[in-house]
Parts: structure tokens; C-alpha cells; sequence
């Protein structure tokens, strides 16, 4: 009798799996829409349309990047969420969106809407100096901004993002006073950062190293845990020491969906992201890019991003940021 019993059991959830398991089989059933809040040519674009481009590949299916920016990418993000649940529309998401709910009052879509399918890649930054200040290591600018509070600014693109949060967190961690100048952009920075009318920064690593190598800036710190590839020779924010231990300010991208997907669908995204980051083409683009395959399943990459809304917004609160 209770072999019975597990018998009809097992037909039961079979038969519950079963048009689920076929869904699967049969997606992508049209082209896959991968937005990106942000225009293109930006990291995040990149990222999206190599992820777009191998996931084609490897499915034999259309995967297809569609920008649609605003918002830090919130306006995208509100787009997925309210989007079809059947895997067909999806979105690429950076770091800001780790730190959109502390910023942003009114957000077009609740964190629950969306669900992670999997980490991309991470980028780390660089700190850089205008040579005119005579500062050659992280620990010498640190000295001249603990014996000039608030002589000194530093650039970011926008209130919020990872330039003005790593700056924020050099300030708290190490006991020192520099004025936030923000920007609409790293491109309506970058002349007044070469120039030294702003003269320091957290940016992204591979858009700094020609300026670095063509000796208009000068490389400090590593944001990362670990150095770079791009810039063995420089040290990270935390080997400084004096207070900054601990320190770490990544950019990071992950693949999401809409929250009532198909558990099987994510499951099968999941596992071609974590193809696609092995192949030594993709590995090679990223060392370009400066940035680090991720991967790992969605539970990590769901813990990951809760960790980040959590660090940072905690950071945010604390020193009162807002978004413009």
C-alpha cells in the first residue's frame, strides 16, 4: 500500500513538472530581449550585448540587447518587472542597482519584482591623482588630506555610484575630508579631471589606464580586494592600511528576470552564463574590459546583491546622499 501510495505521489509531481520541463525544452520560443538602462557604448552595454551575442551562440536561439536609459537604469528595470514572466525579456543590471532603493524614494518596480539568474563579471577601480599634487602613494594623499580638511575635491559621474560611494567610504574609513564635486557622466568629467580643476577619483580601471600609461594621472589605489591585471604595479586600497582595511568598492553586473519566471528557465540561463564566463574568448574580453568572470548559482548571486544593498546603503543613509 505505501508503495503505492509514493507511486501515485511521483506521478503526481511528474505530472506537475511535466509542462514546466517541456516549457523549458522548448525556450526560447521567440528573440530574447536583454534590456540595458543605460546608452550604448558604457560597460554595462558591453557586458550585455557579449552576454547577448554567447548566449546566442550557445542556444542557437536570438538574444538581442535593447537600450532603454534613464534613471540609473530604473526606468529598464521597471520595464522587466512588469514584463511578461516567461524568460523573454530580461535585464542587465550594474552595481547602481545595488544602491537604487536607498537613493531613489519612488522606484518603478519593487525589489521582489525582479529575480537574479546569475552573476556576470566585476570590475574594479582605480583611485587617480592630477600630477600636479604631491601625493606619489595612497598613504601620502591620505597625510595631505588629514593636514588640509576639505582643501581637496574628487570627481564622480553622478551622485550615488561607485566613484562617489568609494570616495565616501576613503572618507569614513580613513578619517579624512574631501569635497564631492558630482557630474552628469564620466565623459563631462574627464576634461576637468586632466586638467586638475578636480583633481582625484575612483573611475573604472581600463578607462583610466591609457591616461595613466600616458602619465596625465597618476595610479594610487585599487579599489578591489586584489590588485589588477590591467595595473599589477598599483596597490590596493586596503594594503594602505590606516583604517582601510576591509576596504573594497566593486562594479559588478548581473542577469535578471522578472520574479514568477519559470524556475526551469532560470535554471537553464543560469547554466549558460556559467559556460559562457569559462571560454577563453569571453575570459580574454574581460581582461580587456579589466574586469573578472563571476558566475555561481542565483542563491549566491541573490546574497551577493542583498550584501551590496546592505553595505552601501547603510553608507548612503549615514551621509545623507541623495539622488538628483
Amino acid at each position: 500500500m505505501t508503495m503505492k501510495i509514493s507511486a501515485a505521489i511521483g506521478a503526481a509531481l511528474l505530472a506537475l513538472l511535466q509542462p514546466a520541463l517541456l516549457h523549458a525544452q522548448a525556450y526560447p520560443t521567440q528573440p530574447v530581449k536583454i534590456l540595458v538602462g543605460f546608452p550604448p557604448g558604457g560597460t554595462t552595454d558591453v557586458i550585455g550585448r557579449l552576454t547577448a551575442q554567447e548566449l546566442a551562440a550557445q542556444t542557437g536561439k536570438s538574444f538581442l540587447v535593447e537600450n532603454r536609459p534613464g534613471a540609473s537604469g530604473s526606468i529598464a528595470a521597471g520595464a522587466v518587472a512588469k514584463s511578461e514572466p516567461d524568460g523573454h525579456t530580461l535585464i542587465m543590471v550594474p552595481s547602481t542597482y545595488g544602491t537604487a532603493s536607498a537613493l531613489y524614494a519612488n522606484l518603478p518596480y519593487a525589489e521582489s519584482d525582479l529575480r537574479p539568474v546569475g552573476l556576470i563579471g566585476s570590475t574594479p577601480y582605480v583611485f587617480v591623482l592630477h600630477p600636479s599634487i604631491a601625493a606619489n602613494t595612497f598613504s601620502d594623499l591620505l597625510k595631505l588630506l588629514k593636514q588640509n580638511p576639505g582643501k581637496y575635491e574628487f570627481a564622480s559621474s553622478s551622485p550615488g555610484t561607485a566613484q562617489h560611494l568609494g570616495g565616501e567610504l576613503v572618507k569614513r574609513m580613513a578619517g579624512v575630508d574631501m569635497l564631492h564635486v558630482p557630474y552628469k557622466g564620466s565623459g563631462a568629467l574627464l576634461p576637468d579631471l586632466l586638467s586638475g580643476r578636480v583633481p582625484m577619483m575612483f573611475e573604472n580601471v581600463a578607462i583610466m589606464t591609457p591616461h595613466i600609461r600616458g602619465g596625465k594621472l597618476k595610479a594610487l589605489a585599487i579599489s578591489s580586494s586584489k590588485r589588477s591585471a590591467l595595473l599589477p604595479g598599483v596597490p590596493t586600497v586596503a594594503e594602505t592600511g590606516q583604517g582601510l582595511e576591509g576596504f573594497e568598492v566593486l562594479g559588478w553586473f548581473a542577469l535578471m528576470a522578472p520574479a514568477k519566471t519559470p524556475q526551469a528557465i532560470l535554471n537553464l540561463l543560469n547554466a549558460e552564463i556559467n559556460k559562457m564566463i569559462t571560454k577563453p574568448a569571453i575570459v580574454t574580453r574581460f581582461q580587456e574590459l579589466g574586469a573578472e568572470p563571476m558566475g555561481g548559482t542565483a542563491e549566491a548571486a541573490a546574497a551577493y546583491i542583498k550584501a551590496e544593498q546592505d553595505k552601501w546603503g547603510k553608507v548612503i543613509r549615514e551621509a545623507g546622499i541623495k539622488a538628483n
